[in-house]
């Protein structure tokens, strides 16, 4: 049956982009507060242009490769854990049919379905085992079975490269600038580029893009301006050392 896409909708669209958008999003606003908060303190505590350049490319590349790997790890974890669940369900759709069925027509009818019609469509479901399968995990276990979802490795590696760009955004002025421009200039770029990424969520959303925008600045300042401070003070602390 052909969809009907209607300008501006995106619950048709099953986009690669769209199944890995928390990786992306999470990825790219980490990687630029992250590096800007070590490299500012870094920066504050050294004149040496070649250190600050040095951690800097240390940092992108160490985080990015622990950020994938930790993406790949958890969204791996999550889908053995959903296939137990799934692997379990068929375990009790064959040993206890009746049960199961009786638990669907209630489902059915919580949603709004008349009982009798909720008992029919129960009726069909329990004679293929996929389909009742997919009925209960759905209704059941909040799992949407055969539904095609971004592959673990997938996440691990848009989250390395978003990490990767969006680390590279706060380090590019100390590779061209001196260090005392260069520390100004990476914290209005790395301030522009998260305003910017809360703009480009809104492709996905239909929220205001200055908004967006502004809580991305406002919340990923933040967390960046606490991170130089802890920054600095551990320079500090190891040159007073």
């Amino acid at each position: 049956m052909e969809q009907h896409k209607r300008a501006g909708f995106i619950h048709h669209e099953n986009s690669r982009i769209m199944s890995v958008l928390r990786e992306v999003v999470f990825g790219s606003e980490d990687g630029m507060v992250s590096t800007l908060g070590a490299l500012t303190g870094i920066a504050v505590g050294t004149s040496n242009h070649f250190t600050v350049v040095l951690a800097g490319f240390v940092i992108i590349l160490v985080e990015s490769i622990s950020m994938a790997v930790g993406a790949y790890l958890s969204e791996k974890s999550e889908k053995e854990v959903e296939q137990r669940k799934l692997d379990e369900e068929r375990i009790e759709l064959r040993e206890m049919p009746d049960h199961e069925r009786e638990e669907l027509v209630e489902m059915y009818e919580r949603d709004g379905w008349p009982k009798d019609l909720s008992s029919k469509m129960a009726e069909v479901a329990s004679k293929n085992e996929e389909l009742f399968l997919k009925e209960m995990a759905y209704r059941e276990l909040s799992i949407a079975h055969g539904k095609e979802e971004a592959t673990a490795l997938r996440g691990g590696v848009y989250m390395f490269f978003a990490y990767m760009i969006g680390g590279a955004i706060p380090l590019v002025p100390y590779i061209f600038l001196p260090i005392a421009t260069a520390m100004l200039v990476s914290i209005v770029v790395t301030f522009t580029g998260l305003f910017l990424l809360g703009v480009a969520t809104t492709r996905f959303t239909r929220r205001v893009w200055w908004r967006a925008g502004f809580e991305m600045l406002v919340l990923a300042s933040a967390a960046a301006i606490a991170g130089t401070i802890i920054g600095t003070l551990a320079n500090k602390y190891i040159a007073g050392a």
